[in-house]
């Protein structure tokens, strides 16, 4: 639930004139003005420098004042003093700080007028005070004054503006204010205060295909304290501000605005946040910790959602957002492109209080809003699947899973090893090796190529100048075996000696047809892949083996999997709504080519290279490959392929040509719901 704080008014000097120089106090040196965009720390002792402003508006004189002058200059009576300038001189001298000399314009005791207009409106937080004369009735020796009230609350908020008046006496040939605390505002009286209540939304939520929240409960580690039991809270504000990066001033005019009883949460910490603070979290006097539960810190596709930081994140600090308890935001995925969406706005109260805290009335309130949930289109059952098998695996890898039927993304998950690269399941560009064989068989069948067409798989095959081999080495597979077997064993030199059946239209084609460099786009980065055209034979044949200039993202090759589920190519798409690009479907090949790209596959999975990934239930369909990295030594081993909607690439870096990507299909399978 959204925690509630509470900003009071007990001591101190009145916020500056909105538009204008603030005016030193009666006592001490004038204090600097904040920063804009940040909380205005403590207020510092009142001074001695006194200043008028030429600014004070004078709405309206009384008529009878105004009747007054005009028959002594005509000389029909006797002039009487008016109160008018006792009223002005009076809201001068509180707008511009001058307490005492407000004060002494009152029939109340200097000392103790002085010190409540000191205190109207200092923890309240305010950023500015502008007051305003309305009107004045004069009967006799007493008259009434009406007065406009403006106070900037701060935090970019809306102005508190009010009206509000106060009786006036004939004191000798003066006048003066009849003193209540009810000047301030309207209805205050002796023992209460004003203050500011403000409650922060919890942080909506982004949910899957289903409406349920991505993030499950988790523990989140809240740091705080009872503002009435801080016997030092200017030392308790700096110790958190080390500890945090926040700004001391901030934490401390929370803690002096705050009620003295009850909670006051101040920075909420993920476990792993708060376990490296702790150590100087330990030692700030005072400091309160909580553990609670919320949907805030963790999820079920971090790949996808991204993370969340607290208060004290240098993102909100480096931003310049003024601090404020509760204050969530995105730092990356979806929860930073959504984090205007998410994130919602504060409820803000103007209140009279007790000294004990118990609310009293309320002057004025600004509602605020929960934020928006964002609802995604991945499947929790096919997520928890994919994430199960990634943390599995001693390497780095991902695992990419969309709906074939419709190009929504079901699942993303990765997982990154000690001291290797981490794999970017939706922006990673990496070579597809074997698996882009797939788009090769199809530019040979479209072509009228037989699949059971003897093909020898050889050890080395030199095409277009260039020595082809295969790495690792592959399986006796006989001296004449068909081409379909070439396929389901992914042999390299098989589709380097096809490429000659080809041209650089045809395999380009191909790759169109799968989605290779398609104009598609999802609210978070992501690769649509590329190939380079090929210049000469040996270029082609690289290409056609996944090498040379193709390059891939797991994404990519999960949508072209689908194509062959399907028999359609369609753009991804990840959050559904208002937020959804315009989605792109075509059927881009026939269907007998499809039909033997399936049998293909099949074979992979049943008598190929990839049977690890033959589990129980609806028939498996993929393919697999191997290549070597440009750089670091490492390889990306694949596993693209599909089982019943669920089209997906599994990718695996290694620094073996041995590693399969098969097993851990397998395993991401054998985890998915039935009927998924």
């Amino acid at each position: 639930m959204a925690r509630t704080h509470s900003r009071g008014a007990h001591a101190g000097k009145p916020a500056p004139l909105l538009g204008q120089r603030r005016a030193g106090p009666p006592s001490g040196p004038r204090p600097a003005r904040p920063q804009p965009g940040r909380r205005r720390a403590a207020p510092a002792e009142p001074s001695r420098s006194r200043l008028r402003s030429a600014r004070l508006r004078i709405v309206a004189a009384s008529a009878a004042t105004a009747l007054l002058l005009a028959g002594v200059a005509l000389g029909w009576a006797s002039p009487e003093p008016s109160a008018e300038p006792t009223v002005q001189a009076f809201l001068l001298d509180w707008e511009s700080g001058e307490y005492s000399a407000a004060a002494a314009l009152t029939t109340g005791t200097p000392a103790a007028v002085a010190a409540a207009l000191s205190a109207a409106y200092t923890q309240l937080g305010a950023d500015g005070v502008t007051l305003g004369m309305a009107a004045i009735t004069q009967h006799g020796d007493t008259a009434s004054a009406t007065f406009d009230a403006s106070i900037d609350l701060g935090h970019g908020g809306a102005p508190w503006a009010y009206q509000n008046g106060f009786e006036l006496r004939r004191v000798g040939d003066g006048w003066r204010v009849v003193w209540a605390p009810g000047v301030i505002a309207p209805g205050l009286r002796s023992g209460l205060r004003l203050a500011v209540l403000s409650a922060m939304p919890q942080r909506a939520q982004l949910l899957d295909d289903q409406g349920q929240s991505l993030a499950p409960l988790s523990s989140v580690v809240t740091v705080g304290v009872i503002p009435g039991q801080l016997t030092q809270p200017t030392r308790t504000a700096d110790s958190l501000a080390s500890a945090t990066g926040l700004e001391a001033s901030q934490i401390l005019g929370w803690i002096s605005e705050a009620p003295a009883a009850g909670f006051l949460e101040l920075v909420r910490f993920s476990p792993a946040q708060y376990a490296q603070v702790s150590g100087q979290l330990s030692g700030v006097p005072g400091l309160i910790v909580e553990n609670q539960q919320m949907r805030l810190f963790g999820s079920i596709a971090t790949a996808v959602t991204g993370s969340v930081g607290g208060e004290a994140s240098t993102v909100l600090q480096q931003e310049g957002v003024p601090y404020r308890p509760g204050t969530t935001v995105g730092l990356s995925g979806l929860q930073e492109t959504f984090q205007r969406s998410l994130v919602g706005t504060p409820t803000t109260q103007v209140v009279e209080e007790s000294t004990s805290g118990q609310v009293i009335s309320v002057l004025k309130t600004w509602p605020g809003h929960t934020g928006t949930s964002v609802a995604t289109t991945i499947d929790a059952g096919v997520q928890n699947a994919a994430d199960a098998a990634v943390d599995s695996d001693d390497d780095s890898a991902a695992i990419v899973a969309v709906s074939a039927s419709t190009g929504r993304v079901l699942a993303v998950a990765s997982t990154q090893a000690g001291g290797m690269p981490a794999v970017d399941p939706l922006d990673g560009h990496y070579p597809p090796g074997q698996a882009f064989t797939i788009v090769s068989a199809e530019a040979l069948l479209n072509g009228g190529f037989n699949p059971d067409t003897p093909i020898p798989c050889i050890a080395s095959n030199e095409v277009g100048g260039q020595d082809f081999t295969n790495d690792p080495p592959e399986p006796d597979l006989g001296t004449q075996p068909p081409f379909s077997t070439d396929f389901a064993n992914a042999c390299g030199t098989a589709f380097a000696g096809l490429s000659l059946q080809l041209n650089a239209k045809d395999l380009k084609g191909a790759a169109s047809g799968f989605g290779l460099g398609a104009d598609w786009q999802l609210p978070l980065t992501s690769f649509a892949g590329s190939m380079q055209s090929p210049s000469d034979q040996a270029e082609l044949a690289e290409d056609s083996i996944g090498n040379g200039s193709v390059e891939e993202s797991p994404l990519g090759m999960a949508l072209a999997a689908a194509v062959v589920q399907s028999g359609t190519w369609h753009s991804p798409s990840l959050v559904t709504g208002a937020a959804d690009p315009a989605l792109t479907t075509r059927a881009p090949f026939g269907s007998q080519v499809v039909s033997s790209l399936r049998t293909l596959m099949r074979s992979t999975v049943t008598s190929g290279a990839g049977q690890a990934a033959n589990v129980a239930g609806a028939p498996v369909y993929g393919q697999t490959g191997s290549a070597p990295m440009s750089s670091g030594g490492l390889r990306a081993a694949w596993f693209v392929g599909y089982q019943g909607n669920v089209a997906f690439a599994v990718l695996v870096l290694t620094d073996s040509a041995s590693v399969s990507a098969a097993p851990l299909a397998g395993q991401f399978l054998s985890h998915l719901p039935s009927g998924s």
